[in-house]
């Protein structure tokens, strides 16, 4: 089975599988963003580091547990044959405290033959914001 597009990217195809990845995210279900991923997929996010599609699922679930209304908009920062590096900002708010958080990340996703992420390195910084603020600036 593959998920395309699939390497090697151009610029249109890198831009396509970023669309995807943010549409399967958008989804808000688990096992739809779980499945963009490997078997064996790498994926470390922020200070963890998850192994596998399972893995992958339980911290999509621990995230949306705590953070609502979130959708990520992501853009191409740059990209090679079967490499694409993401640039991400969303806002969010926390589940419990009503808090609004606007997060920068940078993502770095390498895929295999069948265009499925294999490794994905995620680093983020989520910035309190008030409701004056939101929207404005991302």
């Amino acid at each position: 089975m593959q998920r395309f597009p699939i390497p090697p990217y151009t610029a249109d195809t890198a831009l396509a599988k970023v669309r995807a990845v943010e549409n399967d995210w958008n989804t808000r279900d688990p096992d739809i963003v779980a499945h963009g991923y490997s078997l064996d997929c790498v994926w470390r996010n922020r200070k963890e580091v998850f192994h596998g599609r399972e893995a992958i699922k339980f911290l999509v679930k621990r995230k949306w547990a705590t953070a609502s209304h979130c959708q990520p908009d992501q853009e191409v920062w740059a990209f090679t044959a079967n490499r694409i590096s993401v640039r991400l900002k969303s806002e969010w708010q926390h589940v419990e405290t009503g808090q609004w958080f606007r997060s920068h990340v940078n993502e770095h996703w390498e895929f295999d033959a069948d265009g499925f992420i294999t490794r994905r390195d995620s680093s983020a910084n989520d910035i309190p914001i008030f409701a004056p603020g939101r929207f404005v600036g991302l």
